[in-house]
Protein backbone atom coordinates (compact mmCIF):
# COMPACT_ATOMS: atom_id res chain seq x y z
CA UNK A 1 0.00 0.00 0.00
CA UNK A 2 3.02 2.30 0.37
CA UNK A 3 3.81 1.77 -3.33
CA UNK A 4 0.49 1.24 -5.15
CA UNK A 5 -3.24 1.69 -4.72
CA UNK A 6 -4.17 -1.01 -7.23
CA UNK A 7 -4.03 -4.80 -7.10
CA UNK A 8 -5.65 -7.81 -8.69
CA UNK A 9 -6.28 -11.33 -7.39
CA UNK A 10 -4.81 -14.29 -9.22
CA UNK A 11 -7.28 -17.13 -9.87
CA UNK A 12 -6.26 -20.77 -9.48
CA UNK A 13 -4.10 -22.07 -12.34
CA UNK A 14 -3.26 -18.56 -13.51
CA UNK A 15 0.25 -17.13 -13.72
CA UNK A 16 1.79 -13.71 -14.16
CA UNK A 17 4.96 -12.80 -16.00
CA UNK A 18 6.49 -9.59 -14.67
CA UNK A 19 9.11 -7.60 -16.59
CA UNK A 20 10.44 -4.06 -16.41
CA UNK A 21 8.01 -3.19 -19.22
CA UNK A 22 4.94 -4.42 -17.34
CA UNK A 23 3.14 -7.69 -16.69
CA UNK A 24 1.11 -10.30 -18.56
CA UNK A 25 -1.41 -12.65 -16.92
CA UNK A 26 -2.43 -15.97 -18.45
CA UNK A 27 -3.55 -19.48 -17.64
CA UNK A 28 -0.92 -22.19 -17.15
CA UNK A 29 -1.68 -23.15 -20.79
CA UNK A 30 -0.62 -19.65 -21.86
CA UNK A 31 -4.11 -18.34 -22.70
CA UNK A 32 -4.17 -14.60 -22.00
CA UNK A 33 -6.35 -13.45 -19.08
CA UNK A 34 -7.57 -9.90 -18.53
CA UNK A 35 -6.92 -9.03 -14.87
CA UNK A 36 -9.70 -7.54 -12.75
CA UNK A 37 -7.83 -4.62 -11.21
CA UNK A 38 -9.30 -3.27 -7.97
CA UNK A 39 -8.60 -0.25 -5.82
CA UNK A 40 -7.04 -0.94 -2.41
CA UNK A 41 -9.33 0.27 0.37
CA UNK A 42 -6.60 0.90 2.93
CA UNK A 43 -4.12 3.66 3.58
CA UNK A 44 -0.60 3.63 4.98
CA UNK A 45 -1.74 4.72 8.44
CA UNK A 46 -3.79 1.54 8.80
CA UNK A 47 -0.74 -0.71 8.52
CA UNK A 48 1.62 1.38 10.65
CA UNK A 49 2.03 0.71 14.36
CA UNK A 50 1.73 4.32 15.50
CA UNK A 51 1.72 4.83 19.29
CA UNK A 52 1.02 1.19 20.14
CA UNK A 53 3.45 -1.48 21.38
CA UNK A 54 2.24 -4.13 18.93
CA UNK A 55 -0.44 -4.68 16.30
CA UNK A 56 -2.75 -6.77 18.47
CA UNK A 57 -2.96 -3.91 20.97
CA UNK A 58 -3.57 -1.43 18.14
CA UNK A 59 -6.36 -3.57 16.70
CA UNK A 60 -8.04 -4.02 20.10
CA UNK A 61 -8.21 -0.23 20.37
CA UNK A 62 -9.45 0.08 16.77
CA UNK A 63 -12.58 -1.97 17.48
CA UNK A 64 -14.99 0.92 18.15
CA UNK A 65 -14.01 2.59 14.85
CA UNK A 66 -13.92 -0.68 12.91
CA UNK A 67 -17.40 -1.68 14.14
CA UNK A 68 -18.81 1.69 13.18
CA UNK A 69 -17.36 1.04 9.72
CA UNK A 70 -18.94 -2.42 9.64
CA UNK A 71 -22.40 -1.03 10.42
CA UNK A 72 -22.20 2.27 8.52
CA UNK A 73 -25.02 2.62 5.98
CA UNK A 74 -26.40 -0.83 6.76
CA UNK A 75 -28.73 -0.07 9.68
CA UNK A 76 -31.95 1.94 9.34
CA UNK A 77 -33.25 2.29 12.88
CA UNK A 78 -36.29 4.43 12.05
CA UNK A 79 -37.59 1.93 9.52
CA UNK A 80 -36.51 -1.12 11.50
CA UNK A 81 -34.52 -2.42 8.52
CA UNK A 82 -31.09 -3.83 7.80
CA UNK A 83 -29.78 -3.05 4.30
CA UNK A 84 -27.15 -5.48 3.04
CA UNK A 85 -26.50 -4.78 -0.63
CA UNK A 86 -24.52 -7.99 -1.05
CA UNK A 87 -27.59 -10.06 -0.11
CA UNK A 88 -30.30 -8.02 -1.85
CA UNK A 89 -30.57 -10.35 -4.86
CA UNK A 90 -31.01 -13.38 -2.61
CA UNK A 91 -33.50 -11.98 -0.07
CA UNK A 92 -36.26 -14.33 -1.24
CA UNK A 93 -34.05 -17.43 -0.95
CA UNK A 94 -32.88 -16.40 2.52
CA UNK A 95 -36.47 -15.80 3.64
CA UNK A 96 -37.35 -19.36 2.60
CA UNK A 97 -34.15 -20.95 3.95
CA UNK A 98 -34.77 -24.18 5.84
CA UNK A 99 -31.32 -24.53 7.36
CA UNK A 100 -28.14 -22.48 7.72
CA UNK A 101 -24.71 -24.10 8.10
CA UNK A 102 -21.87 -21.83 9.16
CA UNK A 103 -18.44 -23.23 8.28
CA UNK A 104 -15.29 -21.80 9.81
CA UNK A 105 -12.08 -22.50 11.71
CA UNK A 106 -10.53 -21.08 14.88
CA UNK A 107 -11.71 -17.64 15.94
CA UNK A 108 -14.10 -17.44 12.97
CA UNK A 109 -15.77 -20.63 14.22
CA UNK A 110 -16.45 -19.02 17.59
CA UNK A 111 -18.08 -16.07 15.81
CA UNK A 112 -20.06 -18.60 13.74
CA UNK A 113 -21.27 -20.30 16.93
CA UNK A 114 -22.66 -16.98 18.16
CA UNK A 115 -24.25 -16.61 14.71
CA UNK A 116 -25.83 -20.05 15.11
CA UNK A 117 -27.44 -19.00 18.40
CA UNK A 118 -28.68 -15.70 16.92
CA UNK A 119 -30.17 -17.29 13.80
CA UNK A 120 -32.18 -19.80 15.81
CA UNK A 121 -33.12 -17.33 18.54
CA UNK A 122 -34.14 -14.36 16.39
CA UNK A 123 -34.67 -15.56 12.80
CA UNK A 124 -36.20 -18.90 13.89
CA UNK A 125 -34.22 -20.88 11.32
CA UNK A 126 -32.36 -24.11 12.20
CA UNK A 127 -28.63 -23.36 12.21
CA UNK A 128 -25.39 -25.14 13.01
CA UNK A 129 -21.78 -23.96 13.21
CA UNK A 130 -19.33 -26.57 11.93
CA UNK A 131 -15.59 -27.08 11.90
CA UNK A 132 -14.89 -26.64 8.19
CA UNK A 133 -12.09 -29.21 8.48
CA UNK A 134 -14.58 -31.87 9.64
CA UNK A 135 -17.35 -30.85 7.25
CA UNK A 136 -15.19 -31.49 4.19
CA UNK A 137 -14.29 -35.05 5.19
CA UNK A 138 -17.73 -36.42 6.03
CA UNK A 139 -20.96 -36.87 4.15
CA UNK A 140 -23.00 -33.81 5.21
CA UNK A 141 -26.71 -33.63 4.48
CA UNK A 142 -27.43 -30.66 2.21
CA UNK A 143 -31.15 -30.44 1.55
CA UNK A 144 -33.10 -28.04 -0.66
CA UNK A 145 -33.20 -24.68 1.13
CA UNK A 146 -29.79 -25.07 2.80
CA UNK A 147 -27.56 -21.99 3.05
CA UNK A 148 -23.82 -22.35 3.65
CA UNK A 149 -22.09 -19.35 5.25
CA UNK A 150 -18.29 -19.33 5.02
CA UNK A 151 -16.80 -17.17 7.80
CA UNK A 152 -13.16 -16.11 7.43
CA UNK A 153 -11.07 -12.99 7.98
CA UNK A 154 -8.68 -13.66 5.11
CA UNK A 155 -11.10 -15.34 2.75
CA UNK A 156 -8.34 -17.85 1.98
CA UNK A 157 -8.76 -20.46 4.76
CA UNK A 158 -8.17 -23.76 2.95
CA UNK A 159 -10.52 -25.93 5.04
CA UNK A 160 -13.30 -23.35 4.81
CA UNK A 161 -12.85 -23.12 1.05
CA UNK A 162 -13.09 -26.91 0.74
CA UNK A 163 -16.26 -27.01 2.90
CA UNK A 164 -17.75 -24.23 0.78
CA UNK A 165 -16.99 -26.12 -2.42
CA UNK A 166 -18.55 -29.33 -1.06
CA UNK A 167 -21.77 -27.56 -0.01
CA UNK A 168 -22.01 -25.68 -3.33
CA UNK A 169 -21.59 -28.91 -5.29
CA UNK A 170 -24.57 -30.28 -3.38
CA UNK A 171 -26.75 -27.30 -4.28
CA UNK A 172 -26.50 -25.00 -1.25
CA UNK A 173 -26.79 -21.24 -1.60
CA UNK A 174 -23.37 -19.91 -0.54
CA UNK A 175 -22.64 -16.72 1.41
CA UNK A 176 -19.35 -15.26 2.60
CA UNK A 177 -18.62 -13.25 5.74
CA UNK A 178 -15.16 -12.02 4.77
CA UNK A 179 -12.81 -9.13 5.50
CA UNK A 180 -10.42 -9.19 2.55
CA UNK A 181 -11.98 -7.78 -0.62
CA UNK A 182 -11.41 -9.93 -3.70
CA UNK A 183 -10.26 -12.97 -1.70
CA UNK A 184 -11.00 -16.48 -2.96
CA UNK A 185 -14.04 -17.09 -0.73
CA UNK A 186 -15.43 -13.69 -1.73
CA UNK A 187 -15.11 -14.70 -5.38
CA UNK A 188 -16.44 -18.24 -4.95
CA UNK A 189 -19.63 -17.47 -2.99
CA UNK A 190 -22.99 -16.50 -4.51
CA UNK A 191 -23.21 -13.43 -2.28
CA UNK A 192 -21.83 -12.06 0.96
CA UNK A 193 -21.13 -9.24 3.35
CA UNK A 194 -17.69 -7.70 3.89
CA UNK A 195 -16.57 -6.92 7.44
CA UNK A 196 -14.96 -3.58 6.49
CA UNK A 197 -12.79 -3.59 9.64
CA UNK A 198 -9.59 -2.72 7.79
CA UNK A 199 -6.42 -4.81 7.58
CA UNK A 200 -5.77 -7.12 10.53
CA UNK A 201 -2.04 -7.61 10.97
CA UNK A 202 -1.93 -9.08 14.48
CA UNK A 203 -1.70 -12.89 14.41
CA UNK A 204 -4.54 -13.32 16.90
CA UNK A 205 -7.82 -11.96 15.56
CA UNK A 206 -9.51 -9.20 17.55
CA UNK A 207 -11.37 -6.62 15.47
CA UNK A 208 -12.18 -9.19 12.79
CA UNK A 209 -13.87 -11.38 15.43
CA UNK A 210 -16.11 -8.56 16.66
CA UNK A 211 -16.72 -7.58 13.02
CA UNK A 212 -17.79 -11.14 12.19
CA UNK A 213 -20.20 -11.20 15.13
CA UNK A 214 -21.63 -7.82 14.06
CA UNK A 215 -22.10 -8.95 10.44
CA UNK A 216 -23.74 -12.21 11.53
CA UNK A 217 -26.05 -10.17 13.79
CA UNK A 218 -27.00 -8.00 10.79
CA UNK A 219 -27.58 -11.06 8.58
CA UNK A 220 -29.77 -12.49 11.36
CA UNK A 221 -31.85 -9.29 11.52
CA UNK A 222 -31.98 -9.15 7.70
CA UNK A 223 -33.57 -12.63 7.71
CA UNK A 224 -35.62 -12.21 10.91
CA UNK A 225 -37.28 -9.02 9.66
CA UNK A 226 -38.45 -10.90 6.55
CA UNK A 227 -39.65 -13.91 8.51
CA UNK A 228 -41.09 -13.13 11.97
CA UNK A 229 -39.74 -9.90 13.44
CA UNK A 230 -41.76 -6.69 13.61
CA UNK A 231 -40.25 -3.31 12.62
CA UNK A 232 -40.33 -2.17 16.28
CA UNK A 233 -38.46 -5.26 17.48
CA UNK A 234 -35.88 -4.87 14.74
CA UNK A 235 -35.49 -1.17 15.55
CA UNK A 236 -34.72 -2.01 19.20
CA UNK A 237 -32.02 -4.50 18.18
CA UNK A 238 -30.53 -1.96 15.77
CA UNK A 239 -30.40 0.63 18.56
CA UNK A 240 -28.45 -1.81 20.74
CA UNK A 241 -26.08 -2.69 17.90
CA UNK A 242 -25.35 0.98 17.22
CA UNK A 243 -24.51 1.50 20.91
CA UNK A 244 -21.84 -1.23 21.04
CA UNK A 245 -18.86 0.82 19.71
CA UNK A 246 -19.30 3.40 22.47
CA UNK A 247 -19.53 0.61 25.05
CA UNK A 248 -16.29 -0.95 23.77
CA UNK A 249 -14.63 2.45 24.21
CA UNK A 250 -15.61 2.25 27.89
CA UNK A 251 -14.19 -1.27 28.19
CA UNK A 252 -10.74 -0.42 26.78
CA UNK A 253 -10.47 2.32 29.40
CA UNK A 254 -10.06 -0.52 31.94
CA UNK A 255 -6.74 -1.48 30.35
CA UNK A 256 -4.71 -0.76 33.53
CA UNK A 257 -7.03 -2.79 35.79
CA UNK A 258 -7.00 -5.73 33.37
CA UNK A 259 -3.20 -5.55 33.16
CA UNK A 260 -2.97 -5.83 36.99
CA UNK A 261 -5.13 -8.96 36.99
CA UNK A 262 -2.94 -10.47 34.25
CA UNK A 263 0.20 -9.70 36.26
CA UNK A 264 -1.22 -11.37 39.39
CA UNK A 265 -2.00 -14.61 37.55
CA UNK A 266 0.60 -14.73 34.79
CA UNK A 267 2.56 -17.57 36.45
CA UNK A 268 -0.44 -19.91 36.44
CA UNK A 269 -0.05 -22.71 33.90
CA UNK A 270 -3.69 -23.89 33.65
CA UNK A 271 -6.82 -21.79 33.16
CA UNK A 272 -10.54 -22.32 32.68
CA UNK A 273 -12.87 -20.02 30.70
CA UNK A 274 -16.55 -20.66 31.37
CA UNK A 275 -19.81 -19.22 30.06
CA UNK A 276 -23.38 -20.19 29.26
CA UNK A 277 -25.55 -19.46 26.24
CA UNK A 278 -24.07 -16.79 24.00
CA UNK A 279 -21.17 -16.53 26.40
CA UNK A 280 -20.03 -20.11 25.82
CA UNK A 281 -18.46 -19.35 22.39
CA UNK A 282 -16.97 -16.22 23.96
CA UNK A 283 -15.37 -18.41 26.65
CA UNK A 284 -13.91 -20.60 23.91
CA UNK A 285 -12.47 -17.51 22.24
CA UNK A 286 -10.97 -16.27 25.52
CA UNK A 287 -9.23 -19.60 26.07
CA UNK A 288 -7.97 -19.62 22.48
CA UNK A 289 -6.48 -16.16 22.89
CA UNK A 290 -4.57 -17.17 26.04
CA UNK A 291 -3.19 -20.26 24.28
CA UNK A 292 -2.29 -18.38 21.10
CA UNK A 293 -0.59 -15.41 22.70
CA UNK A 294 0.83 -16.68 26.00
CA UNK A 295 1.46 -20.37 25.25
CA UNK A 296 -0.44 -21.16 28.47
CA UNK A 297 -2.83 -24.10 28.68
CA UNK A 298 -6.46 -22.94 28.80
CA UNK A 299 -9.78 -24.70 28.33
CA UNK A 300 -13.05 -23.07 27.34
CA UNK A 301 -16.31 -24.90 28.01
CA UNK A 302 -19.96 -24.44 28.92
CA UNK A 303 -20.12 -23.57 32.61
CA UNK A 304 -22.58 -26.39 33.32
CA UNK A 305 -20.35 -28.98 31.66
CA UNK A 306 -17.50 -28.29 34.07
CA UNK A 307 -19.07 -30.40 36.85
CA UNK A 308 -19.34 -33.42 34.54
CA UNK A 309 -15.70 -34.38 34.82
CA UNK A 310 -13.41 -31.34 34.25
CA UNK A 311 -14.05 -30.11 37.81
CA UNK A 312 -11.61 -32.83 38.92
CA UNK A 313 -8.80 -30.82 37.32
CA UNK A 314 -9.32 -27.73 39.49
CA UNK A 315 -6.40 -27.20 41.84
CA UNK A 316 -5.92 -24.66 44.61
CA UNK A 317 -5.54 -21.15 43.15
CA UNK A 318 -6.37 -22.20 39.56
CA UNK A 319 -7.80 -19.19 37.67
CA UNK A 320 -11.32 -19.67 36.32
CA UNK A 321 -12.64 -16.86 34.14
CA UNK A 322 -16.44 -16.75 34.28
CA UNK A 323 -18.41 -14.63 31.84
CA UNK A 324 -21.13 -13.69 34.29
CA UNK A 325 -23.23 -11.00 32.63
CA UNK A 326 -26.69 -10.35 34.03
CA UNK A 327 -29.18 -12.39 32.02
CA UNK A 328 -31.44 -15.43 32.00
CA UNK A 329 -28.74 -17.80 33.24
CA UNK A 330 -27.05 -15.50 35.74
CA UNK A 331 -28.18 -17.46 38.83
CA UNK A 332 -26.99 -20.71 37.28
CA UNK A 333 -23.59 -19.17 36.57
CA UNK A 334 -23.38 -18.14 40.25
CA UNK A 335 -24.01 -21.80 41.18
CA UNK A 336 -21.16 -22.87 38.86
CA UNK A 337 -18.90 -20.26 40.46
CA UNK A 338 -19.69 -21.71 43.90
CA UNK A 339 -18.69 -25.19 42.71
CA UNK A 340 -15.31 -23.95 41.46
CA UNK A 341 -14.68 -21.93 44.64
CA UNK A 342 -15.42 -24.99 46.78
CA UNK A 343 -12.45 -26.70 45.13
CA UNK A 344 -10.06 -23.81 45.63
CA UNK A 345 -10.32 -22.13 42.21
CA UNK A 346 -9.83 -18.37 41.95
CA UNK A 347 -12.69 -16.62 40.18
CA UNK A 348 -12.09 -13.87 37.64
CA UNK A 349 -15.57 -12.63 36.73
CA UNK A 350 -16.48 -10.57 33.69
CA UNK A 351 -19.67 -8.99 34.98
CA UNK A 352 -22.26 -6.35 34.16
CA UNK A 353 -21.62 -2.81 35.37
CA UNK A 354 -23.44 -2.18 38.65
CA UNK A 355 -23.38 -5.83 39.75
CA UNK A 356 -21.88 -5.56 43.25
CA UNK A 357 -23.11 -8.97 44.42
CA UNK A 358 -20.56 -10.70 42.19
CA UNK A 359 -17.75 -9.28 44.35
CA UNK A 360 -18.83 -11.61 47.18
CA UNK A 361 -17.90 -14.69 45.16
CA UNK A 362 -15.08 -13.52 42.87
CA UNK A 363 -11.46 -12.64 43.65
CA UNK A 364 -11.36 -10.35 40.61
CA UNK A 365 -14.18 -8.53 38.80
CA UNK A 366 -13.87 -6.86 35.39
CA UNK A 367 -16.94 -4.90 34.37
CA UNK A 368 -18.52 -4.47 30.94
CA UNK A 369 -21.56 -2.34 30.03
CA UNK A 370 -24.98 -3.96 29.91
CA UNK A 371 -26.27 -4.99 26.49
CA UNK A 372 -29.87 -6.11 25.96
Amino acid sequence: VAHTTQAFPLDDYNVVKITRAGFRSSTVDNVAVTPKVMQLEMDLEQIELGRFDHFMQKEIYEQPASLRNTMRGRLQRQDGKVVLGGLANFAKELTKAKRVTLAAQGTALHAAMIGEYMLEDLAKVPAVAEYASEFRYRNPIIEDGTVIVAVSQSGETADTLAALSEAKDRGALSLGVINVVGSTIARETDAGVYLRVGPEIGVASTKAFTGQVAVLAMITLFMARRRYMSPDQCSRFIEELEAIPEKIERVVQHDAAIRKVAERYCERENWLFLGRGYNYPTALEGALKLKEISYIHAEGMPAAEMKHGPIALISDGMPAVFIANKGRQYDKVLNNIAEVRARGGHIIAVATEGDHEIKKVAEEVLYVPDIV
